[in-house]
């Protein structure tokens, strides 16, 4: 199913639609459109307000997380030509840190907090973020290409 926004049209949303997919081992969310697939990542102000400020992030924002920054990976790697790999690593109750590196260089390295509370104020404003992570990490990458290609 294809969506009528072109902001769907993107290689970041596209690569969300790919890596959520993926990650749907059962097929449960097969035919349904971009707008319901991206859903999750989408929280109101009013939304994050109905979460607890303290709480356990669940499997299914883990995932969200792991998505978010697995595509983000996919487009350095694509876009720079080297494998880009992702480490999230979070405790229990959702504090952590996200690493992508290229080669030995570390292109993204942020400190996560709240986990349980991770979203977008809208689709747009998810990929304006992206977009800036990824300006970052390739600056890096062009910078110091001989770290990247080791």
């Amino acid at each position: 199913m294809s969506s009528t926004d072109p902001l769907f049209d993107t290689d970041f949303m596209r690569e969300m639609l790919r890596q959520t997919r993926a990650i749907d081992a059962y097929g449960i969310h097969d035919g349904q459109p971009p707008e319901a697939l991206l859903a999750p990542f989408v929280l109101s102000r009013a939304d994050r307000a109905a979460i607890p400020l303290l709480g356990d992030p669940d499997a299914r924002v883990l995932a969200r997380v792991k998505v978010f920054y697995n595509a983000i990976a996919v487009l350095i790697e694509k876009e720079c030509g080297c494998m880009a790999v992702p480490l999230v690593h979070l405790s229990a109750e959702g504090f952590g840190r996200v690493l992508i590196t290229v080669g030995k260089l570390v292109v993204l390295d942020r400190a996560l907090r709240d986990v349980h509370r991770f979203g977008f104020d809208s689709f747009s404003k998810m990929k304006t973020e992206a977009d800036k992570q990824l300006a970052v990490a390739l600056e890096l990458v062009g910078r110091h290409a001989e770290v990247a290609g080791l």
